[in-house]
This record gives structure tokens, C-alpha cells and sequence, in this order.
């Protein structure tokens, strides 16, 4: 296991790029098994779920490498389409590999999907939608069989606006005769990247960032040339964009630090609600084309109410970092989790370093202290332990967060990028025994 180890009370300064986003890459990895010719991904993260789903692809018969800044698929050789449990227990989005497999194989198998314990995510949307295009579900043993021989287009409502599902229903519907038409689709801007990856492999897909998308089904591939060098023309050229929970946890470090922080490859309307909560605590924001810079030189001010939401609301993803920031705010902030019921595992350890809060069923009030107190603390999933480290950029003493690799599922080194910014941090990863 590794431990983040962070020393509070310094500023943080400077200018950070922010890294290509894992909830658009991850969906993106998966369409490249609907690709014809090689795919060159760049800014793609390099994160523990990124090298998970690559096991996964590769598993499949896909040959990927990294070449610099870029990621090389190659999905011409993929043979198989039963995903290997264990690859697929460790990692939420292996269920984004239904939709490409049936797609290209017309059959499909895998295991429920594992990922962080932040409540109950059922499947049931995604396999509801793929039974309406024609799928063919049974559950044996654990698994879940799927046979798309016979996909269709189809008109299909969504209870709720999941992302997950929406996205999967888009990479089986490129394949299935006729138009599919979702409603109530999810709005985020990664279910739009995938819409701009998909076109770029020639399928018809529109309305992304809407409530209503249509995929025009069929099988062909578009003659597109890749932006790339010579070496690169047979290729698919696509960039990964960046990641908004990257950029917002990045801005609330600034927040709770009392920083001035510049981010460089961000895009300010993804984040826009979260911008808004900064502003409301007192920060000085600014947003110029890829460029957000924030200022707080004083104590964060309460913030009256924060709902997390489907997209454009304010994202689940950024529910714990202001938790954090909150429990050091003057006057008393109120925060509610629409999303997930169990999202609240870090209050717990923000309690062992001094936090006040209470909570009622998805529902915490947090009365904010002079100053937190740096101990001991575990993270319990992955958005739960940036919060415990932003909580120690801001405690006094010494903070340790124990199971940072859970972390590294969506930050490609976030003590590196906080370090960059004048904090005091460092990673220690668990010695093992030799055999």
C-alpha cells in the first residue's frame, strides 16, 4: 500500500496543464475495437484505470504501446470477447466493453464490473438498453452473456441520465441496422468526446451534450486522414480532453491553501458549477479561453448549499474536495449528495483531524474550524482520498494518507502535480517482501 505524506500550511503558486480526462479516455479505449485502421490517442492519462482497460484490450488481442506523448491501438488482431474476470473486477468502466464487443463480434461476456464502493451503481440501464436493440442477456455463474447478433435500432428512454449507459448504448448502436434515437441521454462533455472519436471512425452520431442523441447504425468506416506526421497517416488522430475533476480538485487546492494557482488546458465551461461554489467562498476567478486562474488570499467563506447533480449541475465527482474545503470555511456550509448514497467515507477520517460536521441520511452540515489537525487517515475511495489530501495541504502538522493507490486511479500523480505548486508532499509506496 502506498501513503501520500503532506506537511500543511504552504501557499500553493505556479501554473499546471491539466491532464486529458479518464472518464473520456476510458469509453474512447473501448471504441477503438470499433476502428478499422490504428488509433493515435494523445493526451491520454496514464492511470491505474487506464493500464487496467488496457489489460483488458490487450487480453482481447488489441496491441497498444506508448509512443511519447501519444498512445498506439491497434485493434486489427482482437480475436476474443470474453473479458478476464479479474481485470474486470478491479475497474468500473470495464462495462463499456459490452457495447464495442457486440459491435465488432456480435457476442460478448464479461463479470460484473468492480470500481470505487461510493454506493449502489446498478447495471441494469446498460443491459436494458442493449436489450432493446436486439441483445440476447442471460446471467450464469457470475457472468454476464450477450449475444447482438440481431441489434436493431431502437427508440430508447432512460430512466435516469447515466453516463456509463448512455455511452455503451452509442458504441453498440454504430453497429445495429437502423437509427437508434436515446432520450434522456446524459449530457456530459465526455459522452460528447466519444461522439467526436466515433464520427472520426465515420459512424453518424448527433446530439451529444443534448438530452437526445441518434446513431444512424451501419458498418462503415470513414477515409479520414489523421492529423499526425507522415508516419502516422493510416492512423485515427484524436486528443482526450481535459479533465475537469482534475482541474476543479487542483482549484480547490488553491482554495484551501489560500493560494494563486494557473491552470493552462483546461476548459472553463466544464467546470463552470464548480467555479461558481469557488467564487460563492470567496476566491477570485478568471477564465480566458484554456486559461483559469484563481486567487484566494483569505479564509474560505461558508457555502450555502452545494446539490451534486447530473451534468451541467455540479459534479458528484467534486462533492469530497469541498467537503474538505468546507470543513475549513468561516460560518457553516451544507452539502447534498443526489448522486450516490455511501459518498460520504471521508467524513469519518476529516472527523480524526478535527472537522465538525453532522450528517442525516445524504445530507451533511459542516460548521468549519480555524484549523484542521494532520494524523493518520485512509482513503476509502478515490474522489474521498484527494479530498484527505487536500484536507492535509491545509491541516497543521503532518497528514498521512494511507491507500494512495486508490488515488492514482484518477490522478496521474497527484502528489507530483501538487509538489509542482510549492506543496509539501511525498509519496512512500509499501516495501515487499522478497519471496
Amino acid at each position: 500500500m502506498a501513503s501520500l505524506i503532506v506537511a500543511g500550511g504552504t501557499p500553493l503558486s505556479g501554473t499546471i496543464r491539466v491532464s486529458g480526462a479518464k472518464n473520456a479516455a476510458l469509453p474512447i479505449l473501448a471504441a477503438s475495437l470499433l476502428s478499422e485502421r490504428p488509433v493515435a490517442l494523445y493526451d491520454c492519462p496514464r492511470l491505474r484505470d487506464v493500464k487496467n482497460m488496457l489489460a483488458i484490450l490487450g487480453a482481447l488481442g488489441v496491441r497498444w504501446a506508448w509512443d511519447e506523448e501519444k498512445l498506439l491501438l491497434d485493434t486489427s488482431a482482437a480475436n476474443a470477447y470474453v473479458m478476464p474476470q479479474g481485470l474486470s473486477k478491479e475497474l468500473r468502466s470495464s462495462i463499456f466493453m459490452l457495447g464495442p464487443l457486440l459491435a465488432r463480434f456480435g457476442h460478448a461476456v464479461c463479470t460484473f464490473p468492480g470500481g470505487c464502493e461510493i454506493g449502489h451503481r446498478p447495471i441494469d440501464l446498460h443491459l436494458r438498453g442493449l436489450t432493446m436493440l436486439g441483445v440476447g442477456i442471460r446471467e450464469e455463474h457470475g457472468l454476464i452473456l450477450c449475444d447482438g447478433h440481431s441489434m436493431t435500432g431502437a427508440d430508447i428512454h432512460l430512466d435516469y441520465p447515466s453516463v456509463g449507459a448512455t455511452e455503451n448504448i452509442m458504441m453498440a448502436a454504430v453497429r445495429a441496422e437502423g437509427e437508434t434515437v436515446i432520450q434522456n441521454a446524459a449530457r456530459e462533455p465526455e459522452i460528447e468526446d466519444l461522439q467526436t472519436f466515433l464520427r472520426k471512425l465515420g459512424y453518424g452520431v448527433w446530439g451529444a451534450g443534448s438530452s437526445t442523441i441518434r446513431i444512424s447504425g451501419g458498418r462503415g468506416c470513414a477515409d479520414h486522414m489523421s492529423e499526425g506526421g507522415p508516419a502516422e497517416r493510416d492512423c485515427i488522430a484524436h486528443r482526450v480532453i481535459p479533465d475537469r475533476i482534475v482541474a476543479g480538485t487542483l482549484l480547490c487546492a488553491a482554495a484551501i491553501t489560500g493560494g494563486e494557482v494557473t491552470l493552462c488546458n483546461a476548459v472553463p465551461a466544464h467546470i463552470a458549477s464548480v467555479m461558481a461554489k469557488l467564487r460563492e467562498s470567496g476566491c477570485s476567478i478568471r477564465a480566458e479561453g484554456d486559461v483559469i486562474r484563481i486567487a484566494a488570499h483569505a479564509r474560505p467563506r461558508e457555502i450555502k448549499l452545494i446539490e451534486t447533480l447530473p451534468y451541467p449541475g455540479f459534479p458528484t465527482d467534486m462533492q469530497a474536495q469541498f467537503f474538505a474545503l468546507c470543513t475549513v470555511a468561516d460560518g457553516t456550509s451544507m452539502i447534498v449528495e443526489n448522486v450516490f448514497e455511501n459518498r460520504f467515507k471521508h467524513g469519518a477520517e476529516l472527523l480524526r483531524m478535527g472537522a465538525s460536521f453532522t450528517q442525516k441520511d445524504r445530507t451533511i452540515v459542516i460548521r468549519g474550524v480555524e484549523r484542521l489537525m494532520g494524523t493518520r487517515v485512509v482513503a476509502r475511495d478515490l474522489r474521498g482520498g484527494a479530498a484527505l489530501t487536500l484536507a492535509g495541504l491545509a491541516a497543521e502538522g503532518e497528514t498521512i494518507v494511507e491507500n494512495a493507490e486508490l488515488i492514482d486511479r484518477g490522478y496521474e500523480r497527484l502528489d507530483k502535480m501538487l509538489a509542482s505548486l510549492g506543496a509539501v508532499i511525498r509519496r512512500e509506496d509499501a516495501e515487499t517482501e522478497e519471496p
